[in-house]
């Protein structure tokens, strides 16, 4: 808004920056906005991470930044001096043009270390100011914005919250079942949502059924009781990190009585309040303190694809008294079916087992010799950006022509003597080269930011393959001295999703599939690895057929004589399979 740029928009902000280079006949080569971001870091703002980009790889060849303010460059002092620090190692300054600050100059960066860290106080003030706004709405009993909980709509008007009346019965019937039966959250959800009570907002995330989470929120919320709550969440910095926070409960909040009439009464919160007491407290592990659920999350449910959770059966041996815990994967049923249906998938899979058989296909895969040679190949490969950077370097000389011409072009359609006779065909003129060299500069920037993608992409992949190689060539010494929470983190970083049979029958096999996350996949039906190097030529293999012919089909013949011309060389497995099946009358897979 215009407040939050100190009364200036953006677009008089690029006016009067627009002016100021045309003073000091300074070329702008290029713009970065990020309207509506927050200038608390760098992380969140595209338009900025870009611009430190082109600098760095000297996109342009610029000598300065200018921005109108140096609140507009940051309100981070740490950011600020790192991101001025970055661009001058580029032999790129900072003019902060309303402020007067020029980097390049010897009191520029003393001044700009002194008002970063004002700005960062600044934006800190601001953010009191905000909350304390807001604290003193919610002491008026009035809701401070966002999404109106369930039950609610929000009269925006007035500021204050109205009984949905459809929603409030449903609450009443979530308040009366937890506090008059046996019943818990997820059987509340159970109860809601096959008795046909839908939740149709479109603003909500779960859209058409009700959640366990759902539930407790509404249990929690002293909202229904007509009172509005201010701070019950706060945001909490990420110890070991300088822009990382999340969301913690918090007990010290604002509870104030709203403008709003309550929908259940105070005796019903009383008795949810006495049962959430003995049931809601947060999970502590009391027992297998080393156990850790390895697989969690990227075993996928073959239902509803949503990942398994790990769970644990204690249970007490009758002869010796003694403990036991069994480690199970189980589906939650958090994700509906496209029919709208609750997943299906009720069995559970035993860790021990299934921990072991993903275990040994990781060590056979290791010890594989077509895995061993697909990594040393890839070793051997050599990052040579060379040809990369003679033609980035090309194209940045043809820029700079481009560039040079259109501005040539512009002052002699300056310099036309709008008298002349045949004035507007010589503008028009012009004016198409003007267009055709505007086209011109735009493929030859996409042509730069392309062969930049490449060069950073050659470079990503061998540290890639570099760091993969140094862990799995002694995988099998290291995997025995890890911890479960070691394992566990390791599978995590290296298996991007397991598939397992849908068939809970199939007692002699569980597992289906393993996708790593490098080129390399794992079928269990096969009993193979897949190797995907980029360059693989894929063939097809004779597996059954359907006829009683005794002749079998040489593939690579049927491949020959198949006409691709209209396909450019190219067919699909099912063509190959049509193709041979009218031809030999055979069936292949």
């Amino acid at each position: 808004t215009a407040m939050q740029v100190d009364g200036y928009s953006l677009e008089a902000q690029k006016d009067r920056l627009a002016k100021f280079a045309d003073y000091q006949d300074m070329e702008i080569v290029r713009e970065y906005c990020d309207a509506g971001k927050s200038g608390k870091s760098i992380a969140g703002r595209p338009e900025f991470t870009q611009m430190l980009q082109d600098v760095m790889d000297e996109r342009d060849e610029v000598d300065y930044i200018l921005v109108f303010k140096l609140s507009r460059f940051g309100r981070n002092a740490a950011d600020v001096l790192n991101s001025l620090q970055q661009i001058q190692d580029f032999g790129v300054n900072l003019i902060c043009v309303e402020d007067g600050i020029d980097s390049s100059k010897d009191s520029g960066k003393l001044t700009i270390t002194v008002l970063s860290a004002v700005a960062e106080i600044e934006r800190e003030n601001i953010l009191v100011q905000t909350m304390e706004g807001r604290k003193q709405k919610a002491r008026e009993g009035k809701w401070n914005g966002g999404l109106a909980p369930f039950g609610y709509r929000h009269d925006k008007e007035n500021g204050i919250l109205v009984v949905d009346p459809d929603e409030a019965e449903i609450v009443k019937i979530i308040y009366d079942k937890f506090a008059h039966t046996d019943m818990g959250t997820e059987a509340i959800a159970e109860y809601l949502n096959d008795h046909g009570y839908v939740k149709n907002r479109t603003r909500d995330f779960e859209i058409g059924y009700f959640s366990r989470n759902l539930v407790k929120k509404i249990l929690d919320n002293p909202v229904y009781l007509g009172k509005i709550a201010y701070g019950r969440t706060t945001t909490e910095k990420i110890k070991g990190t300088r822009d990382q926070f999340h969301r913690v409960a918090t007990d010290d909040y604002l509870l104030t009585e709203g403008q709003h009439d309550s929908i259940i009464d105070e005796d019903t919160w009383a008795a949810v309040r006495e049962k959430r007491a003995e049931t809601g407290l947060p999970w502590v592990k009391t027992h297998s303190l080393d156990h850790e659920h390895i697989l969690s999350g990227i075993l996928k449910c073959p239902v509803c694809g949503t990942g398994m959770c790990g769970m644990v059966n204690r249970y007490r041996k009758r002869k010796t008294g003694e403990y036991r815990d069994k480690f199970y994967y189980r589906c939650l049923h958090r994700n509906r079916l496209d029919t709208g249906e609750k997943c299906t998938f009720k069995p559970a899979i035993r860790q021990e087992k299934l921990n072991a058989e993903v275990e040994q296909i990781v060590l056979d895969m290791v010890h594989d010799e077509r895995f061993c040679e697909f990594i040393t190949k890839k070793m051997e490969q050599k990052v040579d950006v060379s040809s990369l950077q003679t033609e980035r370097k090309n194209l940045r000389e043809q820029l700079r022509q481009a560039e040079g011409s259109k501005k040539k072009l512009i002052e002699q359609m300056d310099r036309l003597d709008v008298t002349d006779r045949h004035y507007d065909r010589k503008y028009q003129d012009m004016q198409d080269r003007l267009d055709n060299l505007y086209d011109r500069i735009d493929d030859i920037e996409d042509s730069i930011a392309d062969v930049t993608k490449k060069m950073n992409g050659a470079n990503g992949e061998q540290i890639t393959v570099e760091a993969l190689y140094s862990i799995l060539r002694d995988f099998d010494i290291l995997y025995e001295k890890m911890s479960d929470a070691d394992k566990k983190q390791f599978f995590q970083n290296f298996i991007k999703s397991i598939e397992i049979d849908p068939d809970p029958e199939k007692k002699d096999r569980v597992l289906k599939h393993i996708d790593f996350r490098f080129p390399v996949s794992y079928d269990a039906e096969d009993n193979d690895f897949l190797l995907r190097t980029g360059n693989d030529v894929e063939t097809v293999c004779l597996l059954s057929k359907l006829s009683d012919a005794k002749e079998h089909v040489d593939v690579e013949v049927a491949l020959n004589e198949m006409d691709l011309t209209q396909s450019e060389g190219k067919a699909t497995y099912k063509e190959i399979k049509e193709w041979i099946r009218d031809k030999h009358g055979m069936q292949y897979n």
